[in-house]
């Protein structure tokens, strides 16, 4: 009989499911790392979003997945089932989402380049759309006067240039920030609004002031800028124009411990107090979370191929690196991971804790996922699980070396304990070679 998974804790789920992923044959001479999805992780996720704020408002809310996080077509249908549409940002993505089934009515591009092509496209299928720039909206000015608009709703993003956050790389709404109209720049208020005012269609604002490494706080005063915004232009219009106010995602996700902080419900929580009148019903509300519904859900599992030392420090030689954590390999301090020991049959490694490298299989010596880790002393043929990966690690594949992209299984506890399914096979050499030119090996010659 399998356990009731509801009974046990996060890292006691997370043992079972390695050793039944070694049990099962899932790590192999040919695929030495494979990722794990923890099914009923991810459908918990969905429905603690949705109940968060259902809990703050009575208006309708789209909460759009945002598909880079997990570009997976199995993924993105099992969120459709929950409820969550899909946030795209390319024409990949959104052929990912139209693959998976999410009807056009929950599906918003939000790509920061698009062309003439993507726009006629997302129009002519009905998805929402969020003009980036005075630019873009002149190319659907020009569509929607040669009736090619459809039922798509049309917004407007914005920079609240609230400051960056603790990566910069990934902070949105800095100063001098790619996206969206920068709201603080000098005469930029009044032209937004005039743009809103010359387009009566024109009747959704999106922002996106979160990521990784900035409060929800500070996330906070980005949406609070934005509804401001939109009660301006109301104001202006003489009527509700502004009928849907898109808030972004990038909520933080804890990866220190197994602990899921904050949580929507905090968020949301947070977003009521500091922003009131946007939970007054007159407003519907799109969110676009990615990191946070999936990263504790996803676990990378690599076999220790060698165990050696250097320097007098020892150093296990893993298959999981820069492929699948490229993050973590090229920006350790913004993007450390935490990693668990198992023996070679999926047990959890005992002994005393040893300062060691975990490294991966490229070759450059930075291809480390953690350095001076304290962890029981791995061995060879050990197992190592790279924790909270379920977002933006196996599914953005660095193809350094040539590397495989790895495996990924959803899991799940069935009758006879944990069931595992094939969400994406492996990639195999022929694959690599056909893209990589093999079928014409003579075309420079």
């Amino acid at each position: 009989m399998a356990s009731d998974a509801s009974n046990r804790t996060l890292p006691d789920r997370r043992d079972q499911a390695v050793g039944a992923a070694v049990e099962q044959g899932l790590l192999t001479e040919a695929e030495p790392v494979t990722a794990l999805l923890d099914i009923d992780g991810i459908r918990a996720s969905a429905a603690a979003l949705t109940a968060a704020f259902r809990e703050v408002t009575d208006a309708p809310v789209l909460h759009a997945f945002a598909v880079k996080a997990a570009p997976l077509v199995p993924v993105l249908r099992l969120l459709d089932s929950e409820g969550i549409g899909a946030e795209v940002a390319s024409p990949g993505e959104l052929a990912l989402a139209r693959a998976a089934g999410v009807p056009p009515e929950r599906t918003v591009l939000d790509s920061p380049a698009k062309t003439h092509a993507e726009l006629r496209e997302a129009l002519g299928l009905g998805i929402a759309v969020n003009a980036d720039n005075p630019q873009e909206l002149e190319r659907i000015d020009a569509l929607v006067e040669a009736g090619a608009a459809g039922r798509s709703q049309l917004g407007l993003r914005v920079n609240a240039q609230i400051g960056a956050g603790a990566i910069g790389a990934l902070s949105t709404a800095t100063e001098t920030s790619k996206f969206g109209v920068a709201l603080r720049d000098e005469g930029a208020r009044e032209r937004v609004v005039r743009a809103f005012l010359d387009r009566p269609w024109l009747t959704r604002l999106h922002t996106h002031s979160g990521s990784q490494g900035l409060a929800p706080e500070f996330m906070a005063g980005g949406v609070r800028a934005v509804y401001e915004l939109a009660e301006e232009i109301n104001a202006a219009a003489r009527r509700r124009q502004i009928d849907t106010i898109d808030i972004g995602g990038g909520l933080p996700v804890n990866f220190t411990s197994d602990e899921e902080t904050p949580t929507f419900a905090d968020y949301a929580r947070l977003l009521r107090r500091e922003v009131p009148g946007l939970f007054d019903g007159r407003y519907g509300l799109v969110t676009e979370f990615g990191r946070a519904l999936l990263a504790k859900h996803g676990t990378v599992l690599a076999r220790v191929e060698y165990a050696k030392s250097a320097g007098g420090r020892p150093i296990a030689v893993t298959h999981a690196g820069v492929q699948v954590a490229t993050r973590t390999v090229y920006d350790p301090g913004s993007w450390p991971v935490r990693i668990t020991a198992y023996d070679a049959k999926g047990r959890p490694k005992a002994g005393p804790d040893v300062v060691q490298d975990i490294a991966g299989p490229a070759c450059f010596s930075g291809d480390l996922l953690a350095a001076a880790r304290p962890l029981p002393l791995l061995e060879q043929g050990d197992v190592i699980a790279v924790l909270d990966t379920g977002a933006y690690y196996f599914t953005s594949h660095y193809a350094y070396n040539s590397l495989v992209r790895p495996a990924v299984h959803g899991f799940r506890d069935g009758q006879d304990g944990v069931a595992f399914t094939a969400v994406r096979e492996a990639q195999t050499m022929a694959a690599i070679v056909a893209e990589s030119g093999g079928d014409r090996p003579d075309a420079l010659l």
